[in-house]
């Protein structure tokens, strides 16, 4: 019996705002932005300014400030 995979990343914006994780992943935040993970890595290594929220690549890794995240996501919501 194969066992169901375990989705990765947070369920909605208050499961961010209560961890204290202060960079998150793009697997982080894949689920809550209803896209793929893997576009999120591409998007942030092709042109970062177009994903409208703050990420850090450091070579092939990317990272996103929690504290923009939340800001961008309020914004983009509200």
């Amino acid at each position: 019996m194969s066992e169901k995979k375990k989705k990765r990343g947070f369920r909605n914006i208050q499961e961010i705002k209560d961890s204290d994780k202060d960079l998150l992943t793009p697997e982080d935040i894949a689920q809550i932005l209803k896209c793929d993970a893997y576009n999120i890595n591409l998007q942030a290594h092709a042109d970062p300014s177009k994903l409208g929220f703050p990420v850090c690549v450091m070579g092939n890794r990317v990272k996103i400030p929690r504290a923009g995240f939340i800001r961008w996501y309020e914004w983009a919501v509200a």
